[in-house]
């Protein structure tokens, strides 16, 4: 139903981003109410004792936990890993690579959502009675804990830093394994005066205001770890600058060629946006993009693939922008359906605050669709401006309707940018990737 007045927490038509520097100053001059002050100073102090006592978890495991097993010189290594997943292909991305190398013997993923076939991949789900006792996320690091402890595999990891992260380096340490932190999400998930605006855990952005207590406990986890897995090199460069010394490794997944594949078809739709529907994504800043881009471009077509929290305010924004009639929701899709979607686009758009290595991005760009994103976290590694697709400063939705209509209204930059998007994206297929996996455990056997 319209509103007149958006409530609080919604999204806003206001597009000036404060600098990071600013953000302090403008989190204390808005007057707030003191009940949402004794908020704020609960989800605090909530954060620094959790952080702590993660911490405090990784000394003593560090003192009491089993010697590490070594992988030898011609044994199989088997892992264990878990995580948050969204959808398959986001399954598929990260582990067929890794399954498919020939150091890996096995891989273990405990997971509560449903684990897509692979070969030596052995997916390991919670019993149900647990995850309506304890909740979801603590019932599955419980079985991970439960799982890792009873098969002591030689590797364990986690995606996203909290809490899965955390967990992992805490069970590495306990069991003797080798501990590995996916960055999945970026600098964000450390960033911002501690985790502040990462959507990885709901408890860290319930603080609001930043908090540097918290931020240094994520580093000196962060420090804990064996090895660090980023999506693109931006992430590296945060890490080392706050005093990081692991071993990193860029592996952003591996995507089929084959499946994401240029149609010989026309296309059909002018813009796609894939991913959740929550705040960071920005979905309102491709919605006023849209609206500019109708002024030049009356008949646009243009799709958002996904759902969460926002889907309600931003079908309403959308009325309220007037640009209803040119945008489709579409809601969550399965994955095919998605590669469907994605082949009858012509340009892919990502308006994200922060942003990891995109793997919807990549997805898209394999497709042959250009990309015009904001220029934030490692967009930059895989999108070539002016060549393959545009960077665009973040919340700036005129650059972005700008840069739309430069390849919607010329078709042979619109083809040349396509073929260079397929192209640039052949360096991430799902044989690279394991080609590296391949790299970085054989210097584990070496180590």
């Amino acid at each position: 139903m319209k509103s007149d007045r958006m409530p609080d927490d919604s999204i806003s038509l206001d597009v000036v981003t404060p600098t990071d520097s600013e953000m302090e100053g403008e989190y204390t001059s808005t007057p707030i109410s003191l009940r949402r002050r004794l908020l704020r100073l609960l989800w605090h102090v909530v954060a620094r004792q959790l952080t702590l006592l993660c911490v405090l978890a990784l000394v003593v495991t560090r003192l009491f936990g089993r010697r590490r097993r070594r992988l030898g010189p011609r044994e199989g290594c088997e892992i264990m890993l878990t995580g948050r997943f969204e959808s398959n292909n986001w399954i598929l991305a990260f582990l067929s690579p890794l399954s498919a190398s020939k150091e890996c013997a096995s891989l273990s993923l405990v997971s509560t959502n449903p684990v897509p076939p692979m070969p030596k991949v052995l997916a390991i789900y919670p019993p149900k009675w647990l995850m309506r006792v304890m909740g979801v996320t603590q019932a599955r690091l419980l079985t991970f804990l439960w799982a890792a402890m009873r098969r002591r595999p030689h590797i364990v990891g986690g995606f996203h830093l909290i809490m899965n992260g955390i967990a992992a380096a805490i069970v590495g340490r306990l069991i003797g394994a080798r501990s590995m932190y996916f960055c999945v999400g970026g600098p964000p998930e450390i960033q911002g005066d501690g985790g502040l605006h990462s959507d990885a855990h709901p408890w860290f952005a319930k603080m609001v205001t930043p908090d540097s207590v918290v931020e240094e406990r994520l580093l000196r986890i962060v420090a804990g770890f064996d090895a660090v897995i980023t999506m693109g090199s931006h992430a590296v460069n945060f890490l080392r600058d706050k005093g990081i010394v692991t071993d990193f490794h860029v592996v952003s997944g591996g995507i089929d060629p084959i499946r994401f594949q240029p149609t010989q078809e026309n296309p059909s739709i002018d813009l796609i946006s894939t991913g959740r529907l929550v705040p960071i994504k920005r979905i309102d800043v491709f919605l006023q993009a849209v609206r500019n881009v109708a002024d030049k471009i009356p008949e646009i077509r243009a799709v958002i693939v996904g759902e969460g929290e926002l889907r309600d305010e931003l079908q309403t924004l959308s009325i309220d922008l007037g640009v209803d009639r040119y945008v489709s929701f579409t809601g969550y899709l399965d994955d095919d359906d998605v590669v469907t979607w994605l082949r009858r686009s012509k340009v892919f758009v990502l308006t994200s605050d922060s942003e990891g290595l995109s793997l919807s991005m990549i997805e898209a760009m394999m497709c042959g669709l250009p990309a015009v994103v904001s220029d934030v976290g490692d967009l930059g590694d895989l999108v070539e401006d002016g060549v393959n697709g545009y960077l665009v400063p973040r919340r700036s939705p005129d650059l972005f309707a700008d840069r739309i209509i430069e390849l919607l209204t010329d078709e042979q930059k619109l083809k040349a940018f396509s073929q260079a998007a397929r192209y640039s994206t052949l360096r991430y297929t799902t044989e690279a990737a394991t080609a590296k996996w391949d790299n970085i455990i054989e210097h584990y056997r070496t180590s």
